[in-house]
């Protein structure tokens, strides 16, 4: 018989909220968000939006949405940042092409693209390679977080991971990736354990299902399987100056 990616799975995620989640490669994140977008379909259940709107069944069952108008509502920034050949311009306006110039060059700014961009030979009107390989790894992801700033969807997901991302730089990402989670509903693929202290929900994810959730001092308090992940990359080389649970 197949074997089920995720198994059993209940979440209620409160509009305009923070639900991180977390867990060891392979425990079911990205099939989770995967699963939000109908990239593929549950087989058992239902994903419901605006269930406080007091909607027949309980809310909107995604199934009975068709995939643009779910992906309408619904803004992306993943690890593998997705440009294309053309103006930056162009690559911000993605999704809102009628949006006016004062439009993008706000949402350029939240997203710290103002910042560079004028460096640059033709400013906005700088054309991309198809591997966008005149702009960083870091300021790639900064032009999509610009996008989604330009496109003001209601519900984010977000792939916090920043490697091959200098300090400077991932600063930046992960203060417009804060400033565009708020007043939205937003899923955040947790890699770096110490930027999702705030959310307001974490799940905790092992082969296909959430073992524990709660918010951060909930769970550190439990002493389970995020406690053990918390105190594990906090103890890792790489994250040298980062603090250990007991010295919070």
């Amino acid at each position: 018989a197949d074997t089920p990616l995720i198994d059993a799975l209940t979440l209620r995620a409160a509009s305009g909220s923070t639900v991180a989640i977390v867990g060891p490669t392979g425990a079911g994140k990205t099939t989770l968000v995967n699963l939000v977008m109908r990239f593929y379909d549950v087989d058992e259940g239902g994903i419901l939006l605006d269930t406080a709107a007091g909607l027949p069944d309980g809310g909107l069952d995604t199934r009975r949405m068709t995939r643009d108008d779910l992906r309408a509502r619904t803004g992306m920034v993943l690890q593998d940042t997705w440009l294309f050949a053309g103006t930056i311009r162009e690559n911000i306006a993605y999704g809102r092409p009628e949006a006016s110039e004062e439009e993008l060059v706000a949402a350029a700014s939240a997203a710290y693209v103002d910042r560079f961009v004028h460096a640059l030979p033709d400013g906005y009107d700088t054309v991309l390679d198809d591997e966008a390989t005149n702009l960083s790894v870091g300021e790639r992801q900064l032009v999509t977080i610009a996008r989604a700033f330009l496109a003001d969807p209601r519900i984010l997901i977000l792939d916090e991971a920043t490697s091959s991302v200098d300090t400077r730089t991932e600063l930046l990402i992960q203060r417009a990736m804060s400033s565009l989670r708020r007043d939205r509903t937003s899923f955040v693929i947790a890699h770096r354990l110490s930027t999702i202290r705030d959310a307001d929900l974490i799940l905790v994810m092992e082969a296909g299902a959430i073992v524990e959730q709660g918010t951060h001092e909930e769970l550190l308090r439990a002493r389970g399987a995020y406690w053990a992940l918390y105190n594990a990359q906090f103890e890792a080389p790489a994250d040298e100056g980062a603090e250990p649970v007991g010295r919070e």
